[in-house]
């Protein structure tokens, strides 16, 4: 069988890794090579789908390339391991699906589950003979599945993100949604209260926000440690364990780390409060670390890629905040129309090092500093992670 790759990312390496010999077709390559396990590197202009047996996309490969339109036999890697996965939780949502994956791996873990997909081990490393598999699952990764379905499927809040990829809300949304489709009675779906009525054979356990889900999942809510926005991850964990065990393991979970980049809180040498939400990478994620600390003056630092979402609710909210904006990134001028449209004072600083120039000159110290920016990094750093680097190493060169 010959099989196509399209993009090489991470996902793409594991498989080809795997299984050898695959044609892989990336823009960035510009002419014929070989990689170090035999598979050959190719400029898109090569494909012929004529001579390709099966088209396998990278994850976040655009759904409106031309390679996507020629292929005759295009699968995602969700299906394509289908037939050989175990038993599966999968959990989706805009914002805290990382979190909630984590939790869930770290109650779970300990009856062989494995945690992978988006974050963790690429689907062609993981072990089939694993009791479960945890699956963290993208609307890009969802997009492409048509074939598989999970046992459980754990669906956080849906809210407008990825919108330059997939188009319009609509279509992000039913990503998200197209997994209940394919699922049986005997599978379980938690999900926000809105998709109650959804058609599909699956048992529903809807929420409305945490206390419905601790009600209705009869968890007690005071023995969790975790506050909003962690505390719906929390619970979604919990209840999930609570399906396949019939035990929620407070202990055990008020155990668990949340990872850096996610409010990271750090207090410079003047004892003021810094706030690392680097990960806040969409307009749900920002207004979450922004209800953490409405109570106090925030200087927020916001901007970079939009990705192409309207977000004027999120400036909306913070009319009614005691706030001071600074922007950065290529939405920098985007960011301060924002602003100005609802009356809200913003510095322009473009990069981060001089924003945080900028509210270092500002910040008092019951005050709060945060970089919760709204927006993907890409435009100016590697990663999320390295614009959170930056951030830290800015604070720490303060004079």
């Amino acid at each position: 069988m010959k099989i196509s790759l399209f993009g090489y990312g991470k996902t793409t390496k594991a498989f080809a890794q795997r299984f050898k010999e695959c044609d892989i077709y990336d823009d960035k390559f510009t002419n014929i090579s070989k990689d170090e396990f035999e598979n050959t590197l190719l400029p898109p202009s090569e494909f012929d789908p004529l001579k390709s047996d099966l088209e396998i996309p990278s994850p976040g490969f655009p759904n409106d390339h031309f390679l996507i339109q020629q292929a005759k036999n295009l699968s995602s890697e969700y299906d394509f391991f289908y037939d050989g996965m175990p038993k599966s939780v999968w959990i989706s949502g805009t914002n805290g699906k990382t979190t909630t994956t984590q939790m869930t791996y770290h109650l779970l873990k300990h009856i062989n589950a494995q945690m992978g997909a988006n974050i963790g081990i690429p689907l062609a490393q993981m072990d089939a003979n694993a009791n479960l598999w945890i699956l963290e699952s993208s609307s890009f990764s969802l997009f492409y599945t048509k074939i598989a379905k999970p046992e459980i499927y754990a669906l956080l809040p849906i809210t407008p993100d990825h919108l330059s990829w997939h188009k319009s809300f609509k279509a992000y949304e039913q990503a998200k949604l197209s997994v209940l489709d394919r699922m049986n009675e005997n599978d379980v779906a938690i999900l926000p209260k809105k998709y109650e009525n959804y058609p599909t054979h699956a048992y529903i356990i809807s929420y409305e926000n945490e206390q419905d889900l601790a009600k209705k999942m009869q968890i007690n809510i005071d023995k969790i440690h975790f506050k909003t926005p962690f505390l719906l991850d929390a619970l979604i964990a919990l209840s999930i364990e609570k399906i396949i065990l019939d035990r929620c393991s407070y202990e055990l979970l008020n155990e668990f780390k949340i990872e850096k980049d996610k409010l990271e809180e750090i207090y410079d040498d003047k004892k003021r409060l810094w706030v690392n939400d680097t990960k806040a990478t969409n307009l749900d994620a920002t207004l979450a670390a922004l209800k953490r600390y409405k109570d106090k003056k925030i200087h927020l630092i916001i901007g970079g890629d939009d990705k192409g979402v309207d977000l004027s609710e999120l400036f909306t909210y913070m009319k009614n905040l005691n706030i001071e904006l600074y922007a950065i990134g290529k939405s920098t001028n985007k960011m301060l129309d924002y602003a100005k449209n609802v009356n809200l004072k913003a510095h322009y600083c473009e990069f981060l090092p001089k924003a945080v120039e900028e509210i270092n000159l500002n910040l008092k110290e019951n005050e709060v500093a945060l970089l919760s920016p709204a927006c993907a990094s890409l435009d100016q750093f590697d990663s999320y992670a390295h614009r959170g680097e930056v951030f830290k190493k800015s604070i720490k060169q303060l004079s």
